[in-house]
């Protein structure tokens, strides 16, 4: 018998016979048949994942899952829920472990993860072992191997995958693809890109005190494979991206948003080398501000690329073409392409794209549109997995070696002697001239927790 999940994505399901009644004789125009809609689950629908399953609320949410009882309540109680969306979610399953949510709900197709950091590839791998389609938020993962291992299930099961850096969906992010194909400021041979970030506390000290947990959370699902240590909140909700054990920093959180740009526009994929340099850091918690600087080779007709990443207030020089008055980026940071006619800058996200100098953005006459637009993240996710195609931020030929870039740079935060540079052999994932760099490509796993 052929399954509705089986159905959903490939034509071989009209070859077996299935029947989906046309929308107009259901519903009328704009309808959506019951059977034409995926089944979802929202994994941490308490924080970002609040976004993530409204944007997928055009489905059918089946399922809900958040450690914290109290932000699944919030949840459930928003006035942000249409009255329909509400029906649907009180209706969904209710759970606070990931783990007995994939063992009961049969009929999922595809779920959402927006855990912290460190617990983004088991909760994912579970799901494609069990053949869902997964939205990953961004980093994507927590360690290089791990990019690498979620990139090498998704290619062995054929799934649509996708990771949650929205700015790739908008338009600014296509206006610069085409306007560094089309030549508008020549070869470009270096980069800066910045962040605002972090805006959360990093560079301190792990809290030695240990507050009574609260009831309604569970903490041992929130720390996942990460090493065990007892509650505190300064680990949990949004703060947790300074610490080593579950976020990577300004440059994990950022970098899929801002580095996403030239990965794309200059076809970057691995870099050659890494180096960073940066504040002070202890074990625990990452620096306050870093400066992260890769190499990549020539790439066809492109010639080789030096990328600078800065975070922590720290920004590139203020470029001489730029007019007075003018902001570089945006209060969230931006990002400069250096090119042989003249230079490109955006804002966060890829957002409001400008030539430099002024009277090479007047004068430049824009080339056609050649990327195909997009209708949003989450939306084109869903329509990839209807559809059975590959998504813009597909693990396999994006997402992943994106993510590798930018967790080669919190690599070498741990070697961050300015005199200190990485060597990267992607093939092997090994830093050949720093072997005792290379523990630092994955993790180990808290007891009973594994891919």
């Amino acid at each position: 018998m052929t399954t509705r999940r089986e159905f959903l994505g490939t034509a071989a399901a009209a070859a077996a016979g299935v029947m989906v009644v046309p929308r107009h004789v259901l519903g009328g125009k704009g309808y959506t048949a019951p059977s034409d809609k995926l089944n979802i689950a929202g994994v941490a629908v308490g924080g970002k994942g609040f976004s993530d399953v409204q944007a997928a609320s055009t489905e059918n949410i089946v399922a809900l899952c958040d450690v914290d009882d109290e932000k699944m309540a919030a949840f459930l109680k928003s006035d942000q829920h249409s009255p329909e969306r509400r029906a649907m979610y009180e209706k969904a399953a209710k759970f606070n472990d990931w783990r007995k949510m994939l063992d009961q709900v049969k009929d999922l197709d595809a779920i959402t993860v927006s855990t912290p950091d460190h617990n983004h590839a088991v909760i994912a791998m579970a799901a494609m072992k069990r053949g869902k389609h997964v939205l990953i938020q961004k980093p994507l993962t927590h360690t290089i191997k791990e990019a690498r291992m979620l990139a090498e299930e998704a290619t062995k099961r054929n799934l649509v995958t996708q990771m949650g850096n929205q700015g790739h969906s908008k338009e600014g992010a296509r206006l610069v693809c085409e306007w560094i194909a089309d030549g508008a400021i020549g070869e470009v041979s270096e980069v800066h890109v910045w962040t605002n970030r972090p805006i959360w506390p990093q560079g301190v000290e792990a809290p030695k005190e240990i507050p009574s947990c609260p009831s309604s959370l569970n903490w041992d699902v929130w720390l996942g494979p990460a090493p065990w240590r007892p509650y505190h909140p300064a680990f949990s909700h949004f703060v947790w991206r300074g610490w080593w054990d579950y976020g990577t920093g300004a440059l994990g959180d950022m970098g899929a948003h801002l580095l996403d740009q030239p990965f794309w526009a200059l076809n970057l994929g691995h870099p050659l080398t890494v180096q960073a340099s940066s504040s002070k850091y202890n074990k625990d918690s990452y620096p306050e501000a870093e400066i992260v600087t890769y190499t990549f080779p020539a790439r066809g007709k492109m010639g080789p690329v030096k990328m600078i990443w800065y975070d922590g207030g720290l920004t590139p020089p203020r470029p001489e073409l730029l007019d007075n008055g003018r902001m570089m980026g945006d209060d969230g940071g931006g990002c400069l392409f250096v090119g042989s006619k003249g230079m490109l800058m955006c804002s966060t996200y890829g957002e409001n794209p400008r030539l430099l100098p002024e009277k090479l953005m007047q004068d430049y006459k824009r080339p056609d549109k050649t990327i195909p637009r997009s209708p949003g993240i989450m939306e084109e996710w869903v329509a990839a997995i209807k559809a059975g195609k590959k998504s813009t931020t597909d693990i396999p030929t994006y997402s992943g070696p994106l993510t590798e870039v930018m967790l080669l740079g919190v690599v070498a935060l741990r070697f961050k002697d300015s005199k200190t540079i990485l060597q990267w052999d992607p093939v092997k994932m090994e830093f050949p001239n720093r072997p005792e760099a290379n523990p630092f490509v994955h993790k180990t796993y808290r007891e009973g927790w594994s891919l």
